[in-house]
């Protein structure tokens, strides 16, 4: 659970680099700074629900596509975080995406950071 609460910290951190030296043009979040932990409380937020919707719906959509992953060499993965990606979009109105390219850079820097992370706290 701890592993969890700092990862989710740690991708607010991606988020918040993301969007705030415009590394993609396309992923923007709308900072709530009358929010109860002000504008930070916003990419907390953004990352709970990534981290939530990558545990939960990630495992299910990288099982139901397995063939399609091992036919593509893993590369269709990138379609699996953009999609994760999207649907983080979707649930909350704070986070934008105006493309699909976008969704799918945004899905492979979070990716990378995401496996980073991980084999920074599994030590």
């Amino acid at each position: 659970m701890i592993k969890f609460a700092i990862k989710v910290v740690l991708l607010a951190a991606v988020f918040y680099g993301l969007t705030r030296y415009d590394v993609l043009p396309g992923l923007d979040i709308v900072p709530n700074p009358e929010g109860p932990l002000g504008e930070f409380g916003t990419y907390l937020w953004i990352g709970l629900i990534f981290g939530v919707v990558n545990a939960i719906v990630g495992p299910v959509l990288r099982l139901l596509s397995l063939p399609f992953v091992v036919i593509t060499l893993g590369l269709f993965l990138l379609i699996i975080n953009a999609a994760l990606l999207g649907l983080t979009a979707a649930l909350t109105e704070r986070l934008t995406i105006d493309g699909f390219g976008t969704a799918v850079l945004g899905g492979l820097i979070l990716a990378v950071a995401g496996w980073i992370f991980d084999q920074v706290l599994d030590r």
